[in-house]
């Protein structure tokens, strides 16, 4: 087989310890693996000389892709990054908005915020996990999805970032700033409700997304940015959208504006810790019965058949090793099912030739 012919290797969408965003990268054999012409069971490498070709068949494999481990200071770096990118442009069109009499327009609002979440979840996703929101942080610590241990110094960054961004912001654009403050124009308990539903309906969205591995995977920073847009749509003239603690407080600390800050503070949270167990009670089940396994983000593959030219992939190892990782999907659906079909019909056992 050409290497031209080799299928791709699909990306894991969620990662261990870091499930506030997708992973967006496909496994990478290390250096000595080709070199010693092996190939990866069960975490251990085996020469290819030693696996028996059965009549054109693989033998079965079971092989679990862990992601390389991150450093929480890198986490906690990236987080705060993240997060000081996304209040200071999101702040920054505000107050741009107010300074040029509304030039920038909602819509102008809700691109600015949207793009800005899209880019830093594609950028620090794979690192942190690009919470970037204490609301969602809590949410997935509630729903055992990160570390109790690692909140408070996750929601540190992100107030810290809040402050540097608005500090800077103050400075670049003083006296021009109330516009970054979100406030509400309406009743507090107008503003509280708009709150708790947007932050409600990005919650739901980001676990689908970061903890589901049939969801959009790749495409997550995308869902999550347009759903940004949409709340902004929905709430930006009543409340300003914050749908996040630290999108109010930094700003309001800043020029010393504290109106409903209690509202800002409160109903994200809740709502996200709503938005959270709701998609999980209507999310689909697991298709083995074993979430452990899929909430890591462990791949199996079982036997399959080795195509006409299987020859090429047994004397070049890289390829066998590229196609049978390209390959896992199938193998894991082909493997449940076979499963299935051997607990109701025992008999068919003996006669299929893959069960050896």
């Amino acid at each position: 087989m050409d290497n031209a012919e080799v299928p791709s290797v699909p990306s894991t969408p969620a990662t261990p310890g870091t499930p506030g965003a997708p992973l967006f990268g496909g496994f990478k054999g290390g250096r000595g693996v080709h070199g010693r012409k092996s190939l990866l069971r069960s975490c251990k490498c085996f020469s290819v000389e030693e696996w028996a070709m059965e009549e054109g068949r693989l033998p079965p494999v079971f092989c679990s892709l862990p992601p390389p481990p991150v450093s929480l200071a890198r986490k906690v770096g990236a987080e705060f990054i993240g997060t000081l990118i996304l209040i200071f442009a999101g702040t920054a069109t505000a107050i741009v908005n107010q300074k040029t009499q509304g030039s920038e327009t909602l819509i102008g609002l809700a691109a600015s915020s949207g793009l800005a979440v899209m880019i830093v979840i594609l950028a620090t996703g794979h690192i942190s996990g690009a919470h970037l929101n204490p609301s969602i942080t809590i949410a997935f610590a509630a729903l055992k999805h990160f570390p109790w241990k690692h909140v408070p110094v996750y929601v540190g960054a992100q107030v810290l970032a809040s402050l540097c961004a608005a500090f800077a912001l103050k400075g670049i654009f003083h006296p021009v700033m109330g516009g970054g403050v979100t406030v509400p124009s309406g009743g507090y308990g107008q503003a509280f409700a708009l709150e708790f539903i947007t932050s409600f309906i990005l919650m739901f969205v980001v676990t689908a997304v970061a903890t589901d591995t049939r969801a959009v995977g790749e495409l997550a920073g995308i869902a999550v940015g347009a759903t940004v847009m949409l709340n902004i749509f929905i709430a930006g003239e009543t409340t300003g959208a914050s749908m996040n603690p630290v999108r109010t407080l930094g700003p309001a600390i800043a020029v010393n504006n504290y109106k409903a800050i209690w509202i800002y503070l409160t109903a994200p949270i809740l709502g996200a810790l709503c938005g959270a167990g709701t998609y999980s009670a209507v999310k689909l089940p697991e298709e083995d019965g074993d979430s452990n396994e899929k909430t890591s983000a462990a791949r199996s593959f079982r036997r399959a058949d080795v195509p006409t030219n299987s020859s090429n992939l047994s004397k070049d190892p890289q390829n066998l090793l590229t196609w049978a990782l390209g390959n896992m999907n199938n193998l894991e659906l082909q493997r449940e099912r076979d499963s299935q079909r051997d607990l109701s019909s025992p008999t068919e056992k003996d006669g299929d030739p893959r069960l050896g």
